[in-house]
């Protein structure tokens, strides 16, 4: 591990304790530019590690203390998410738009190797429950895009790091029970029962993340389903 130390950061809050993995592209250009962004004082943005596309682990700021990762975030009524987390920055260019540099593409298998060997060691000293590893995205969904649905998040699960669903049987679509089964998961969402702007960008976020081959926005039988199963796992820890 390469200790590279960040300057921003600072306390965790007395009362909290680590319960959340957060994992993130770095959305710029190069390793480099990444890493001098996070280490920047006047850039206010950190993590605590940064791995590389040749599996190459950055230690950035001390896992005791706060790093800014995740900004404006939510998860089962949590708000400080930086707070009650581990952030861990993918080098990857990330996805077209104002706050990425485009050029989006999956993470190598060394890459991941790192993040497998890097999350065990983590989740076994924070005791993190599978369902709090999370993408920035699942905890920003009308902000993030990141990790992103080229993330093999069905490829971690499958090395103990993380769930992934198998499939079960369909059930009736509708928008308040759908919207129920998301707040139930841990997504900030209203129940409205309607198919409103904050409801397509939570489902947009939960299929970038379990089911990345359709990001429509628009939940389906398919969707309830894999929520369905998500929760029931829940219940076995």
């Amino acid at each position: 591990m390469i200790v590279q130390p960040s300057p921003n950061f600072d306390d965790r809050p007395p009362e909290g304790r680590i319960k959340y993995l957060i994992l993130h592209y770095t959305g710029m250009t190069t390793e480099e530019t990444a890493l001098k962004r996070l280490c920047d004082a006047g850039s206010k943005v950190s993590a605590h590690y940064m791995i590389a596309e040749d599996g190459r682990v950055f230690s950035l700021v001390a896992e005791d203390r706060r790093a800014w990762h995740a900004g404006v975030a939510a998860w089962e009524g949590d708000t400080d998410i930086n707070g009650l987390s581990i952030g861990v920055e993918m080098v990857n260019p990330g996805h077209d738009g104002p706050n990425y540099c485009g050029n989006y593409r999956p993470f190598p298998p060394a890459q991941m190797a790192a993040l497998v060997e890097l999350s065990r060691d983590i989740l076994s000293r924070h005791r993190i429950a599978p369902w709090h590893v999370l993408g920035h995205s699942d905890v920003a969904p009308a902000r993030k895009s990141d990790p992103g649905e080229l993330f093999d998040w069905q490829g971690l699960a499958s090395e103990g790091v993380g769930l992934w669903p198998e499939m079960s049987g369909d059930k009736p679509a509708d928008a308040a029970s759908f919207q129920q089964k998301l707040a139930d998961y841990g997504y900030k969402i209203e129940i409205t029962g309607t198919l409103n702007s904050q409801t397509h960008a939570v489902v947009r976020a939960f299929q970038r993340h379990f089911r990345p081959a359709d990001m429509s926005g628009t939940f389906d039988r398919q969707c309830h389903s894999i929520l369905d199963v998500l929760l029931d796992t829940r219940k076995d820890y």
